[in-house]
């Protein structure tokens, strides 16, 4: 098993005078683990689907940043035209973002739809929100998902060298300020901005799916193993997660 690369730091910075927080991160190390978890897995998304799982995986690890550590949060993105179901999922708890597309066997929706299921260890139900999006650009959903479920505006940034950012609106917020933004005035903020650093937080590619994790998932195939395995003695079964690929043998249901 390849070693993860060091944690990525991302920083909660809070933009004084304007009252709006700055969450920004270098996602190299992230996007490197992702690729030898690819790698690993014998895993390839086309080019265009690929960069888009990259961009949702920058901008859910920004949010998260944005929220209270106790938060687990999961996005799913269904797409038409191609039709896809792009996964996301992360927690600053547990320090880890990770994430899949879905290519096979989806429903298409009449219209692009954005899901977001948030959890917190106090509660047995997740939060729930479901909103149409327009486009097909995780960097713009953002701002389109902060409008309509976090009521506020936020925006966030693709910048150079693999750097992403998210700004969000607090109370008293600048609004005219954040709306006239650009991606040079965000890389070059801490120049023409007072500006706190609040805090950091770790994240990196990970999952933690293993094989004992992945089997209860065949529980109600115990009782029909013929309907599961049909003619072959052992099939692979996918996680959910982050589409790592498991070999399941009779003898393990």
């Amino acid at each position: 098993m390849t070693e993860p690369a060091d944690f990525t730091k991302i920083e909660s910075i809070f933009v004084r005078h304007r009252n709006c927080l700055l969450v920004r991160g270098q996602f190299t190390g992230i996007y490197t683990d992702y690729y030898l978890h690819l790698m690993e897995h014998g895993l390839r998304y086309p080019g265009e689907l690929d960069q888009m799982l990259k961009d949702s995986l920058a901008i859910l690890t920004l949010h998260l940043t944005a929220r209270p550590w106790s938060e687990t949060i999961a996005w799913t993105a269904n797409l038409r035209a191609p039709r896809i179901n792009l996964f996301v999922t992360g927690s600053s708890n547990e320090e880890y973002i990770t994430g899949r597309i879905f290519t096979e066997d989806i429903r298409e929706p009449d219209r692009n739809f954005f899901y977001s299921q948030t959890t917190v260890p106090t509660s047995n139900e997740p939060r729930l929100s479901t909103m149409e999006i327009e486009g097909r650009d995780p960097v713009e959903w953002l701002s389109q998902f902060y409008a309509q479920s976090e009521q506020r505006p936020a925006r966030a940034f693709r910048l150079d060298d693999e750097n992403f950012a998210i700004i969000a609106a607090q109370p008293d917020a600048d609004l005219e300020w954040l709306a006239q933004l650009d991606s040079s005035q965000v890389a070059d903020i801490e120049h023409s901005e007072e500006t706190n650093l609040l805090e950091t937080r770790p994240f990196r590619f990970h999952c933690g799916c293993t094989i004992d994790r992945i089997l209860p998932i065949l529980g109600s195939w115990r009782e029909k193993p013929d309907e599961l395995f049909q003619e072959s003695d052992e099939i692979t079964i996918q996680c959910p997660r982050c589409a790592a690929s498991y070999r399941i043998t009779r003898d393990m249901i």
